[in-house]
């Protein structure tokens, strides 16, 4: 069998990395501690046995505090999560809004075309509008606002001004759930059917690839059942398209009449009712819940997970000027929606006086060209995106930069799956090669990347640079052994609490029980993030091979399915996308086997030959007992709407599991494709697929 890394090599190193942020950071550090670390790996060994460590960042990183911290850090109710800095008074807003100047701090495009900048000085004029209405509406410190928007000005000043007050944010996409069924209902609700939302602003039409979709009936529905879980006000924004306010008919005729305090506006009604009294941000604990973020809840209702002001933004700032070497006046674009964990990571790029693109819409629509050259031409300096979207643009076989320049270009950050080895190195050379290639790892559940970017190390093809300054990341055996040093694949662990491990799961019992048994309970008192993970012995790169629970098995031979994505790189002209599980039926299979589900690309088939030659590929590259048992043609690939292939869910489908999948499903219908594999015998025999020989 091949090395996880027999595809690293050297790509690229910056040629002033000692003008760095984490370089500069690392001297600050000396000289205040009289130290001599040496190199980024020294300055990690520091980050992970010092806690004064996050100390030096309270000070580098500027917070602004009205109170200063007693300590670095003191017990907390749930014995695996600490309170940090406790003593301190802060407000996450303020930390953001710290500019008030005419300095552009965002600027607003989509599909329509249309740009519009916002400067610093008119954001924080939109928030104090916000706030004042907010405070009129009776917001109060820990209430909770919700929000179903998309990626625009409005979604920022909400989640900044509910910041401001004081209150718990919760944001959700109006994509929850398929395209052509925007707005998912049971998708929506059971997120905010658990966190019981004072105010919900809500879309009332928008649009996606081209299409306008009139979202008033559903959000009607929604409205209408949060009422009976204590929400007072429902607040429209207006038409995405237009402008225009659009009225909500039928909210009114809900089960129970409404009450006194429950009511509905447009938006330009809601903010009129405010004082207009000066922005004052609401001075907290540095541990004050502010957000609340969903685990996928694909096979069952979603976690709420409740993260704190100051251990996001710590530890967003963090990944923004450590890992990015994020700037101020750099743009930074990441293309998410408000569902995911990525529009709550970016907002902190204002805490470092960038400017920060907000896009919505399909990047297929108008096609993909024009989202390409709007990058191009906005002046990108740090681009956020997927894998998913850089093999579409790699498939299609599309040379960026015949359509824009991308001379502003400084760092590409890839995050939300694996980036296999021959993407990597595609998209490197693509634009340009002379850019930081960042690969990066972390989670809903921490807000924060545990691996990714160092701007003072080399970059290696297909490695993830580096572990996070502050994240003690190790790999473990299943007996609970550290096995990093010997460049076999375990478990990704963390050994030692940061800021943002979540405050708690909203809803669950006060000493966490919930909580911990996500975590905790697999390796006692330690975090298991659920990712299978190598380390190279000799870069100290690493790659992330896969989640934990999809880890495949057969014959006792543990892998993941990164490993065989990887491979499939050389099938991207023919292959559109693939998704590789395990099966194993109760009283069935003794072992497991692996299947590997093909989608084409239009004008190409599968046949016996390209069947042969993945296989020989497969065995070839790794070993022959990765070979897939069988391989299938599928019209589709199942995803969250944050673009991440649900390989459990197929899992326990072919596994003769009959799940129910939530709305997190991007294409909940794809779904169905896979039930008939449960008899996999049959399926073969008609579709006369061979089955794999060791």
């Amino acid at each position: 069998m091949a090395s996880y890394f027999e595809a690293s090599q050297y790509l690229w190193e910056n040629p002033q990395h000692k003008f760095t942020n984490v370089e500069v950071f690392r001297r600050m550090i000396n000289r205040k501690r009289g130290l001599n670390l040496k190199d980024y790996h020294e300055l990690h060994k520091y980050s992970v046995t010092e806690y004064s460590f996050w100390e030096d960042a309270f000070q580098y990183f500027r917070i602004i505090y009205s109170v200063s911290p007693q300590a670095v850090i003191s017990q907390g109710t749930i014995p695996e999560v600490p309170i940090w800095f406790p003593g301190a008074r802060l407000n996450y807003a303020e930390n953001l809004l710290w500019r008030n100047d005419d300095i552009i701090a965002c600027t607003a495009g989509g599909e329509l075309g249309k740009v519009t900048d916002y400067t610093y000085r008119e954001l924080r004029l939109k928030v104090q509008r916000m706030v004042s209405a907010m405070r009129a509406s009776g917001l109060r410190v820990g209430d909770r606002v919700a929000a179903v928007v998309t990626n625009s000005i409005d979604a920022v000043v909400i989640a900044l001004a509910t910041a401001s007050v004081g209150g718990i944010f919760s944001s959700t996409a109006t994509d929850m759930g398929t395209q052509a069924r925007l707005l998912e209902l049971p998708g929506i609700l059971d997120r905010y059917r658990q966190i019981q939302p004072k105010l919900v602003f809500v879309e009332t039409e928008v649009m996606y690839a081209g299409k306008i979709v009139d979202l008033r009936d559903k959000v009607s529905a929604v409205v209408q059942d949060l009422n009976e879980r204590g929400l007072q006000h429902t607040i429209l924004l207006p038409s995405a398209i237009t402008g225009k306010d659009l009225e909500i008919t039928g909210i009114a005729s809900a089960p129970k009449k409404l009450g006194p305090l429950q009511s509905r506006s447009t938006l330009s009604k809601f903010l009129s009712t405010g004082a207009g009294e000066e922005l004052v941000f609401e001075q907290l604990p540095f541990n004050q819940p502010l957000f609340i973020l969903y685990s996928s809840g694909t096979s069952g209702p979603p976690k709420c997970i409740v993260h704190s002001a100051g251990g996001v933004l710590m530890q967003t700032i963090k990944d923004h000027r450590i890992s990015f070497d994020l700037r101020e006046n750099d743009t930074l674009f990441q293309y998410t929606t408000t569902g995911w964990m990525m529009w709550t990571f970016m907002l902190s790029a204002l805490a470092t006086g960038a400017r920060m693109i907000l896009y919505d819409g399909s990047p297929f629509y108008p096609s993909l060209e024009s989202y390409l050259k709007f990058i191009s031409d906005s002046g990108v300096t740090l681009w956020g995106t997927s894998p998913r979207f850089l093999a579409e643009v790699q498939g299609r076989k599309l040379t960026p930069l015949k359509l824009g320049s991308f001379e502003g270009l400084r760092a590409l950050s890839v995050t939300g799956a694996v980036l296999t080895p021959p993407l990597f190195k595609w998209t490197f050379g693509a634009f340009g090669g002379k850019l930081h290639l960042i690969s990066t790892s972390g989670g809903t559940d921490v807000c924060c990347a545990f691996v990714g970017g160092v701007p003072s190390l080399p970059v290696y093809v297909g490695e993830i640079q580096h572990k996070a300054l502050g994240m003690a990341m190790e790999v473990f055996d299943a007996d609970g052994k550290n096995i990093e040093n010997t460049g076999q694949a375990g478990e990704l662990v963390c050994t030692r609490p940061h800021p943002s491990l979540p405050v708690m799961f909203w809803g669950d019992t006060p000493d966490g029980k919930k909580f911990r048994e996500t975590y905790f309970s697999f390796y006692p008192g330690v975090w298991r993030q659920g990712d299978f993970m190598v380390v190279n012995p000799k870069t100290k790169g690493i790659m992330i091979l896969g989640r934990s629970d999809g880890v495949l098995n057969p014959s006792g031979v543990r892998f993941g399915s990164g490993e065989i994505y990887t491979v499939m790189e050389k099938f991207t002209p023919s292959i559109d996308d693939c998704i590789c599980v395990g099966q194993r039926r109760l009283g069935i299979d003794e072992d497991e086997r692996v299947l590997l589900f093909l989608k084409m690309r239009s004008g190409h088939k599968f046949n016996s030959a390209l069947e042969m030659s993945i296989r020989k590929s497969i065995r070839s590259a790794l070993s022959a007992r990765h070979v897939p048992t069988y391989i299938f043609e599928v019209e589709d690939i199942p995803y969250t709407v944050n673009g991440k292939k649900i390989e459990i869910a197929v899992k326990q489908i072919v596994s003769g599991s009959n799940l129910k999948p939530s709305g997190t499903v991007a294409n909940p219908e794809s779904l169905q494709l896979y039930y008939k594999y449960k008899d996999i015998e049959k399926v073969a025999k008609e579709a006369k697929v061979g089955k794999a020989k060791l």
